[in-house]
């Protein structure tokens, strides 16, 4: 332990004795360490820790396909649900879910959004969710709420006819932080009641701190609750394509995935055998293990990045070893005069081996505080599909890993220099007694081997990221199908007019007051809106599917007003758009697409056709094409999604279309007071919600592209400015322990410019050679990025070319410095040094 001391002590000497080279390597190091402990730490949070739910181990997503119309993760319908928890014995608990949002008023009449989750009364046993104040909810919080008793009896002549009373209140559970924000924690909110949309809920309980709903991508469920409400349905004698609750099971403890799996299996066959709707939609269910499937988008991406820091690490290390053998060759002399003085080997190798250590923990330290500030940067600017990015911080394992990272480093860059030091041969360096040092062959070709590996290593990262630039320049140029610039868009609910024409009242007198606001240019509505995250889909298909319905398709369905193309600056391909005349009930008509045009009525003229459609009823109905209008991408920017069919509003007796979207001819956000005060105006009890910009949704679909573009990018051009230092620390050594033999060539006549072009082509062709490697495995290493990249192959020619170009010039400006250096040596000045 004494030696141990003494060595770190004489090693923290010596380090401060040099400190250009100590603070090279401790940036370096930290660079190295702080990028891959930022990623770490997402991937930790994200990959790794386990989902916070009791039962986590055991819990699996049930989600349905309709395999035969390329869709995936349908929701259940109630009755469909009812049989998958009576059916099956796979699992000890099948719950459901729905989620949405509901308007809370307060004494003043001010209304604050809600976001309430519907489940069945065993959701939270299911999880295994704590209520640490109140009750969980009970079966019969969940019973179905049925009529009066009398209420179907015949109506007895000349008597008033009493309205049956309002149904008993639901029952409420509430977050914890909801329950502290809005209640102040009073406890004596249990059992207390208080209205919630067009109901009122009575509490029964509150949940444990920090409860969400881990849910996969596309569900469409809220993350965080306000409260939950048992749904009182009878789910056995509900819809069979009623379609909106999600399912989640706990598994028996001897049961596996796959048997349970089975079990649905055989649930669904039957199912398709009942309903021939079912077998022809090609329905069928997976049971996912929760975790995997949660992180089933976005594992591929994280451990790219986490691959690309590996690489940013890796060459971190090669350029601190690079640096510890210049400082090796240069110590010799001291480490044969302490040789000479009785210092064995293993005193040697483990003297700068400690070394090593000091200056990886020190980078280490220096890079944890780069990973903290990383980490905020990331959690800034990270995609929405990276489930519990808000969670990611540098916890123990972090630390953990930052610590075998500085441990790992020390040994990866320290071990080779440490093992040359110790090979020092005593005799001959005294006899030298020349103050130039030098690196045996085998050395120069060591540190050769390394540069060439750091050249290798920084382009197969700057063809990813260059990759990655393709992308996000194919995603900003995405044609959309409409012009999002300018338009603010907000839902408007708890609008409870109980007849078409009173709604279509309210929605042409919210028409016209926003109309008349300065500054806008235009307002429609829709339901729902591109890039809003929900989607609706419509069963369509040709005559020959009245007689074969496995010929029925899929599509997106919108709800739309008569304007709404004109709003959106969506261009009309053929026919006309809606008018007013149109916007009435059962009138049957359609605007559709160029992607359904094209897929219905092939080289002929879609307006004037006819096709089926199933957007209300058990039966599909005829509609008339109208119009055809560029496609819209309303899901992702990436791809052009499903086709689309379009109704006004009035086809379901108005007030469908509840997504309403202003045109500004300035800044639309300006707009939202104005608007605010409008909606009063018309009615109070009316509630904005999730007022926002076309702009911020259009940024959304970008952002998963975005977030691994600057990743990548910051990490290939670290990797590219350590490369570059990596050789010109090679070529200034090269020239400095060449200097008497570079004196005597110019001595005896040779020209600065042969001087640098022997320098240069030295560098040049460890550059060469490092991009050769690198463009082989880029080939290899970038097809794992397919699933990351849009409108770009991994392996583009474009992109490799013009990152093998620029990677060049990055090199020959390293080359360049070292090579001039050399070319303007005065050979007298050389010779007498020497």
């Amino acid at each position: 332990m004494g030696n141990l001391r003494r060595d770190v002590a004489f090693a923290i000497r010596t380090l401060a004795k040099s400190p250009v080279f100590t603070v090279t390597a401790l940036v370096t190091i930290a660079l190295g360490i702080g990028a891959s402990t930022a990623i770490f730490s997402v991937v930790n949070t994200v990959l790794l820790q386990p989902l916070p739910y009791e039962h986590r181990d055991r819990l699996a997503f049930i989600t349905g396909d309709l395999s035969a119309r390329s869709v995936r993760d349908f929701p259940m319908a109630p009755a469909d649900f009812a049989d998958l928890r009576e059916t099956t014995r796979a699992f000890d608990e099948v719950a459901g879910l729905t989620t949405g949002q509901q308007p809370m008023f307060d004494d003043r009449g001010e209304a604050r959004m809600l976001r309430v989750a519907g489940v069945t009364p065993n959701f939270f046993r299911a999880l295994g969710t704590r209520v640490v104040l109140g009750r969980d909810f009970v079966a019969e919080d969940g019973a179905p709420i049925g009529p009066p008793p009398g209420a179907n009896g015949p109506p007895v002549a000349g008597q008033a006819q009493v309205p049956p009373p309002a149904p008993p209140p639901g029952t409420a559970i509430l977050s914890h932080e909801f329950w502290s924000q809005q209640f102040g924690g009073d406890s004596s909110m249990i059992g207390r009641t208080f209205p919630l949309g067009n109901q009122s809920v009575q509490v029964v309980g509150i949940l444990e701190p920090g409860m969400e709903l881990l849910w996969f991508e596309g569900s469409n469920v809220e993350r965080r609750p306000d409260l939950y409400v048992t749904l009182r349905q009878n789910f056995a004698a509900g819809s069979r394509v009623n379609v909106f609750l999600r399912a989640v099971g706990r598994m028996a403890p001897a049961t596996t995935f796959a048997a349970a799996q089975q079990e649905v299996n055989t649930l669904v066959t039957d199912l398709r055998k009942r309903f021939p709707i079912k077998e022809t939609a090609g329905v069928v269910w997976r049971v996912e293990p929760m975790h995997d499937y949660l992180v089933a988008n976005t594992r591929q991406s994280l451990l790219t990045l986490m691959g690309a820091v590996g690489f940013v690490l890796l060459i971190a290390c090669a350029n601190v070893a690079n640096l510890l053998l210049v400082r090796t060759s240069q110590r010799e002399r001291e480490l044969a005069v302490r040789s000479a003085l009785g210092g064995n080997r293993a005193s040697l190798i483990r003297q700068m081996l400690v070394e090593s250590v000091v200056l990886a923990t020190a980078g280490a330290a220096l890079g944890v505080a780069l990973a903290w500030g990383g980490i905020r940067v990331l959690t800034a600017i990270g995609p929405a599909n990276l489930p519990r990015l808000d969670q990611v911080a540098i916890d123990p394992m972090v630390l953990g890993f930052a610590v075998l990272a500085a441990l790992g480093s020390a040994l990866l860059f320290g071990v080779v220099p440490a093992m040359r030091a110790s090979r020092v041969d005593v005799a001959d360096l005294l006899r030298a007694g020349g103050r130039t040092s030098s690196l045996s062959g085998a050395g120069k070709w060591l540190r050769a081997g390394v540069v060439t590996a750091e050249v290798a290593l920084a382009f197969v990262l700057l063809v990813g990221s260059g990759l990655m630039i393709r992308s996000f320049v194919s995603l900003q140029r995405a044609e959309p199908g409409y012009d999002p610039r300018g338009v603010l868009s907000f839902a408007l609910v708890n609008i409870n007019e109980p007849t078409p024409d009173g709604r279509a009242a309210v929605s042409r007198l919210i028409h016209e007051r926003l109309g008349a606001l300065p500054g806008v240019d235009g307002v429609s509505a829709a339901n729902p809106i591109p890039l809003d995250g929900t989607a609706s889909n419509v069963r369509w298909g040709l005559e020959a599917a009245l007689a074969n319905p496995a010929l029925f398709q899929q599509a997106d369905l919108r709800v739309v007003l008569p304007d709404y193309f004109a709003l959106m600056k969506t261009r009309l391909v053929d026919g006309r758009v809606f008018e007013d005349a149109d916007n009435v009930p059962g009138q049957n008509r359609a605007v559709i697409d160029h992607v359904f045009a094209a897929k219905a009525f092939p080289g002929q003229r879609a307006v004037g056709q006819r096709f089926l459609a199933r957007t209300g009823g058990p039966d599909p109905e005829w509609f008339e094409v109208i119009g055809v209008v560029r496609h819209q991408r309303s899901v992702s920017l990436a791809v052009d999604g499903r086709e689309t069919m379009y109704v006004v509003d009035g086809q379901f007796g108005h007030g469908a279309a509840n997504q309403w979207v202003v045109r500004a001819s300035g800044d639309p956000s300006s707009l939202a007071p104005s608007i605010r005060a409008a909606i009063r105006e018309v009615n109070p009890r009316y509630v904005i919600n999730n007022l926002r910009t076309l702009d911020v949704l259009v940024g959304r679909a970008r952002a998963p592209t975005r977030f691994a573009m600057a990743c990548i990018g910051v990490f290939a051009i670290v990797a590219a400015v350590l490369a570059g230092v990596g050789l010109f620390g090679v070529l200034s050594t090269l020239v400095r322990q060449r200097t008497a033999e570079i004196g005597v060539r110019m001595a005896f006549g040779a020209s600065s410019a042969s001087v640098f072009q022997m320098v240069a082509r030295q560098g040049l062709r460890l550059s060469v050679l490092g991009i050769g490697i690198g463009l082989v495995a880029s080939f290899a290493v970038t097809r794992v990025m397919s699933s990351m990249l849009v409108g770009v192959s991994p392996t583009d020619p474009l992109t490799f070319a013009a990152i093998a170009v620029f990677f060049l010039v990055v090199t020959t400006l390293a080359c360049w410095v070292p090579a001039r250096r050399a070319a303007r040596l005065d050979p007298v000045a050389a010779l007498r040094e020497e």
